[in-house]
Parts: structure tokens; C-alpha cells; sequence
């Protein structure tokens, strides 16, 4: 060998070179894209689900944390696999969308209503897609492959992708946790035929730290990193169809729509900069609305009012089921009117905790009185145990 000279690469090695150098390029293009559309945080995965994952999703189901959530269960397959949902798929683009509100959105005063801040502006889902959707065809027309895209409508199991992309950590609240954005991400994916390399998976930072759990007003978590649905407030008051059960109520508060309490504890979230998405801004009437009004809504209002909320998708008498809840652990007896013109709404729900409401703002006199005026002709079995039990 003339000295001085290099070796030729073997043609295996240097086409997988070029192959590596394509994929870095191809991912440049689609990181720098998605930040102009918006998304603070982009990593890449592959189409797989890592073994730990899938196993912590088999005991969840196993255990019953889901809850009346059946679709998880009935859908564990495709979530725990991307090759079921689509076998094509060989990579993952994961996306993060910042919310972080500007305050701690936490203790509100008791005659107001707390909507979790992800709700308080325009739909996430509606906002998501649109940018997924411009960030899909661009990638398709400039670099490539087929695209499917997913905004938490499908069995795509997104913390443990977007871990594995490096955009973060599932915390021991289970929920995504950024050194950059704290708690507070949506996260949107593109599966794509392209393949891609992928990022090195995010680290646990969360140390000994236990806040999280500590904060959560029902002791929804049986250890760290592991969630029970049941008596979480963000399933209960959002998820859960029937009656919530009467030793969890006082501890929801005025928890209305969600809950941020674990997520508003970590410590992570003093480096997060405020969401800049105009379209996820909080509406003023959503910052702190006053019980006494949204326990006005009938179902034309409530659709008025939540038109382009995720709010809606609960439906009104869920809705004001979370209302008279709240109303009922506001120790307000000024709020009783609200909760006693429902004692004859068409919803059993509605009716049911409107008698626990009254049950805990009226003297027992008073009470009484209702309960003789109004329980004799209740036709439901649950209405009147709440009547019975109070």
C-alpha cells in the first residue's frame, strides 16, 4: 500500500455510511420543519415498543387500574405493538407541543370551578392534527415514504415512544416529564415508512424526589411510577360514565375537569417557559369560572359553551355532575340554590349529586324536608340511596 493513501471502504460498509448519512439529513429536515410549525420538542424512535413498556401496560390492565376504560384493554394488542396498528411503519417521529401556563394553575378559590389547564383553551387534538397534518405532507413531498399520524385517538402508547425518541422520562407521576418543558407536553406522533435512525432514550431525573405523589388528593398511586386510574380525578371526573364513589367525592374539591396537581408539583416545571400556542391560550371564562353559574347549563348552554373545548367530549350531565360535586365540598350553604333546582333534572346522575351536595351545604331540618318532599317519587334506585345515605 502506497503510503499516505487510504483504504478503500468495502461497498457494504460504505453504502451503510451513505444510508446513515441520508437518515441524518432526512431527520434535520423534518426537526427543523416541525419547529418552525411550532413543536418545541421533536425526537425520532423506532416503530417498536420497548419490552418494559409493554410488560408495565399487562400488569396495569392485569391489576384493573384502567378502570370502565375498556378500550384499553380491548386495543392492548395494537398498543403494545406498532407492527399490529401498521407493520409498514419503521420509524416514529415524535412531537411535543408545549401548554406550560404562566402561573401554578392549582387552588382556586372553593366557589370557583378547576378545569385542568390543558382544557382551558382550544382542543388540543384539533390543533395537533393541523400541525402533524402540514408537517406529514411536507416530509412526504420533500423527503419521502407514507405517514400515518396519531394525536391520542389510537392505540399508540405516546410516553413511552416519545421517551424512546429522547424528547423525555415517563415520571413517577406516568406522565412525560421534560428537563425543558417540566410536565407540561401533547404529544402528537407520524409512524412512517422511512427509516430513520433513533435518538438515544430520555434518562429518569427524577431522583428521590416524591412530590408528585405526595400532591395527589386521593392517593391515586399505589407506588412511584405506577398509576391506579380509579381514583385518579382526571379519570373520575372525565372518563368515569356513573357515580363516583361517595369517599372519593370530598377529595376531588372543586376539581371540576382534570387534574393538575401532580403534574403542577414536579420541580422540573420552574425551567418550563409559558406555552406560546395562541390557539391553546386559556379563555378567560375557563381561568376560574364560578360554580354557581356553570351549574346553570343545560345541554344546548353546555355545547354552547365548550364548542371547540375538549371539555365537551365529557357531555353535559357528567359535566355538571364534576359542578355539583364541587358545590358540595365548597362549605358555601349560599350555593345551595344552584344545587337544588337540579333535584328534578332529567339525569338521574344530576339529581344524585345534587342530593349529596344538599345533603353536606343544608341544616338537617331543611334537608329533611326535601328529602320527604322529593324521595317518595324518585324513580331511580341510585338517586334515592343517595337520598337514604345523606
Amino acid at each position: 500500500m502506497v503510503s499516505g493513501c487510504r483504504p478503500r471502504m468495502s461497498r457494504p460498509i460504505a453504502a451503510a455510511a451513505e444510508r446513515q448519512q441520508r437518515s441524518i439529513d432526512k431527520r434535520a429536515a423534518i426537526r427543523e420543519r416541525a419547529l418552525a410549525l411550532g413543536f418545541q420538542a421533536v425526537g425520532f424512535a423506532r416503530a417498536e415498543i420497548a419490552g418494559e413498556a409493554r410488560a408495565h401496560l399487562g400488569d396495569f390492565l392485569q391489576r384493573g387500574y384502567h378502570g370502565d376504560m375498556g378500550w384499553m384493554r380491548d386495543k392492548a394488542e395494537r398498543r403494545g405493538d406498532p407492527a399490529v396498528l401498521w407493520p409498514e411503519a419503521k420509524s416514529v417521529v415524535m412531537l411535543g407541543l408545549s401548554y406550560a401556563p404562566e402561573e401554578n394553575p392549582t387552588g382556586l378559590p372553593a366557589d370557583r370551578g378547576n378545569i385542568s389547564v390543558y382544557a382551558r383553551g382550544h382542543d388540543y387534538h384539533d390543533v395537533l392534527k393541523s400541525k402533524l397534518r402540514k408537517l406529514a405532507e411536507w416530509t412526504q413531498k420533500n423527503l419521502g415514504g407514507r405517514i400515518k399520524l396519531f394525536v391520542d385517538t389510537a392505540p399508540v402508547m405516546e410516553k413511552p415512544l416519545a421517551r424512546q425518541a429522547g424528547i423525555g422520562w415517563q415520571g413517577k407521576h406516568t406522565n412525560l416529564l421534560s428537563r425543558e418543558h417540566g410536565s407540561w407536553l401533547f404529544l402528537g406522533a407520524l409512524f412512517t415508512t422511512l427509516d430513520l435512525e433513533a435518538d438515544a432514550a430520555g434518562d429518569d431525573h427524577c431522583g428521590e424526589c416524591r412530590r408528585c405523589l405526595d400532591a395527589c388528593p386521593t392517593a391515586a398511586f399505589p407506588a412511584p411510577y405506577v398509576l391506579d386510574a380509579r381514583r385518579c380525578i382526571s379519570y373520575l371526573t372525565i372518563e368515569h360514565k356513573g357515580h363516583i364513589d361517595r369517599s372519593l367525592r370530598p377529595l376531588i374539591g372543586n376539581r371540576i375537569y382534570g387534574c393538575d396537581d401532580c403534574l403542577a408539583a414536579c420541580p422540573w416545571n420552574k425551567f418550563a417557559r409559558a406555552g406560546r400556542e395562541n390557539a391553546l391560550q386559556p379563555r378567560d371564562d375557563l381561568k376560574s369560572p364560578k360554580l354557581a353559574e356553570l351549574a346553570q347549563l343545560d345541554d344546548a348552554g353546555f355545547r354552547r359553551k365548550f364548542s371547540g373545548s375538549p371539555v365537551k367530549r365529557t357531555g353535559r350531565d357528567r359535566f355538571v355532575r364534576n359542578v355539583l360535586i364541587a358545590i358540595g365540598n365548597s362549605k358555601d350553604p349560599a350555593l345551595a340554590p344552584a344545587a337544588e333546582r337540579h333535584l328534578t333534572d332529567p339525569s338521574p346522575l344530576v339529581r344524585a349529586m345534587a342530593v349529596w351536595a344538599l345533603g353536606r351545604l343544608l341544616p338537617d331540618g331543611r334537608f329533611a324536608r326535601l328529602r320527604d318532599q322529593c324521595l317518595p317519587g324518585e324513580p331511580d334506585p341510585e338517586v334515592g340511596a343517595e337520598w337514604a345515605g345523606s
